[in-house]
């Protein structure tokens, strides 16, 4: 049967009648699947109205739904297009192809959605999700300015799973048909908004063109907005051996790293650089005029923000080591070993290359983004001979030893870094000024990439909320 649908699709002459066809198909896949229910607000507009549909916020597989009833163009892995029968499907609503093996894909993809969106209408609307990742829907992240750089009118599009049963399958990206048999109402509600054209100073300021679209969808959708990102998410979910708090300080660390431009492209290469600069510095403290003048940027109120962060006694003096560690794990979130790796270069003694438990501490603490941490028990477990000093080999054979180290010796050691956020009054978290009372980043949590959201301060868990 899939043989003869696949013969059929490749020699069917009518664009119409395929696009019936695969409508039904897709609307029967969803059937079965438990969505028996879809509720359809406000109206789509013509691909000359509005080239470009935005969908957020995107949180599940069944976020598909979306695409296969409106048959717009989506953005997709090039080697989707070789998967049997789906890649014969997938063809019919053109998608626009993206190949990892290719360093240029990015930039062509956003010439090719240029291009389209700029064709009169000859192209079928491209379905964009301007978050770039998963979310669990309490809040809005920040949007990537793809949807938003060819400067053309876009249609914001709102996904609800008011059926709360559904909410939560969906949300774990498991979906068992059964379940949505027994669970009564819609399972899903798709809202066209009005078109957004852009000003002219958005058209040439993409970030402010989807900064105000996300506004207005979350206002649509009755959620806060924050600027986590897709780097940011990254960053939180990373499989490394330290995994971060939930308020960990590396999330605005990492924000001003991009606001800055300081993330290279070639990390490797710059972290050793700067690792053998700031060895040579001893720990010697720097000012923010020096900061600046490592870093080769000029003074500005954002370089402050992250001077702040390492001002650890508030004495305007900063560690520039700590640093280059906070960057190691921003631009290497995974690679745990590497991290330690680069830190014990710096802090280690000429005649023995060991450190202290003082400066290992140092080491995770910058690390994990906290304003302190105990690691005597894991120091000691490392330290089986006594010295009161430790080498990164020593380091790398204990981790090999024990994979969970950070779990069964820096957690039960801090036990507070599992318990609730911190305090309500504090708007920006600092290595100096934060107190560690987050949950570890696979702990459960009230909101997984969004902190609780209380609206009768204002913010979201100490986070501003902007609006």
């Amino acid at each position: 049967m899939l043989y003869h649908l696949k013969c059929f699709l490749l020699f069917a002459r009518s664009e119409k009648l395929v696009d019936i066809i695969l409508r039904i198909i897709m609307r029967v896949m969803w059937f079965a699947g438990g969505f028996h229910w879809m509720t359809v607000k406000g109206r789509r507009a013509l691909p000359t109205e509005a080239p470009i549909l935005t969908l957020a916020p995107h949180s599940s597989y069944f976020d598909a739904i979306p695409v296969t009833m409106t048959m717009s163009s989506i953005v997709m892995k090039a080697e989707s297009k070789d998967i049997p029968l789906w890649g014969t499907l997938i063809k019919y609503i053109r998608p626009v192809f993206v190949s990892r093996s290719d360093q240029d894909s990015r930039k062509k993809t956003v010439e090719e959605i240029k291009r389209r969106a700029r064709s009169g209408g000859e192209w079928p609307q491209i379905m964009i999700f301007p978050e770039g990742t998963c979310t669990n829907r309490s809040c809005l992240i920040t949007f990537k300015p793809g949807a938003f750089i060819p400067a053309v009118p876009v249609q914001p599009v709102v996904i609800r799973y008011p059926n709360k049963l559904v909410s939560k399958l969906a949300k774990s990206c498991f979906f068992f048909p059964p379940l949505a048999f027994l669970s009564l109402g819609d399972r899903l509600e798709i809202g066209f908004l009005p078109i957004y054209t852009p000003s002219e100073e958005e058209k040439k300021n993409p970030a402010l063109f989807a900064i105000n679209v996300r506004r207005i969808m979350a206002k649509a959708l009755g959620v806060p907005i924050t600027d986590y990102s897709f780097e940011d998410c990254q960053l939180a979910m990373a499989e490394g051996q330290l995994r971060l708090p939930v308020d960990t300080c590396l999330l605005e660390f990492a924000k001003l790293v991009r606001r800055l431009g300081l993330k290279p492209q070639n990390s490797e290469k710059v972290l050793q650089e700067y690792g053998n600069r700031a060895r040579k510095l001893e720990g010697q403290k720097l000012g923010l005029e020096g900061f600046a003048h490592f870093l080769d940027v000029p003074v500005s109120d954002m370089l402050r923000d992250m001077f702040g962060l390492f001002d650890e006694h508030e004495d305007n003096r900063m560690d520039i080591r700590e640093y280059v560690i906070a960057l190691s794990v921003v631009c290497r979130p995974a690679k745990t070993l590497e991290t330690m790796k680069l830190a014990f270069k710096m802090f280690e003694a000429e005649e023995d290359g060991a450190i202290t438990e003082s400066e290992l501490a140092v080491i995770l603490k910058t690390a994990l983004g906290v304003s302190h941490i105990s690691v005597s028990h894991l120091f000691t477990a490392i330290d089986v001979d006594n010295t009161g000093k430790i080498t990164f080999d020593k380091f790398r054979n204990f981790v090999e030893h024990h994979q969970d180290f950070a779990d069964d010796y820096l957690y039960t050691e801090n036990t507070d870094l599992h318990s609730a956020p911190y305090n309500d009054h504090q708007t920006q978290p600092s290595l100096s000024t934060l107190k560690v009372k987050g949950a570890a980043a696979t702990s459960k949590t009230a909101n997984g990439i969004c902190p609780e959201f209380s609206d009768h301060d204002g913010t979201i868990d100490g986070l501003k909320k902007h609006n």
